[in-house]
């Protein structure tokens, strides 16, 4: 059975953000969000009649 001092630190663990947590991954993360908001990405494709 797991200690107080693991249970209070897996509490906190996921009462953190990402930001707060890792903030590269997270700048990351937000880059692509915005990349996909705001760009179009056209996927050239083949049709063979």
């Amino acid at each position: 059975m797991p200690d107080q001092m693991s249970q209070s630190g897996l509490h906190a663990f996921f009462r953190s953000t990402l930001a707060e947590r890792d903030p590269d991954v997270a700048a990351m993360i937000g880059g692509e969000l915005v990349r996909q908001r705001e760009g179009i990405e056209l996927i050239a494709s083949e049709n063979m009649v």
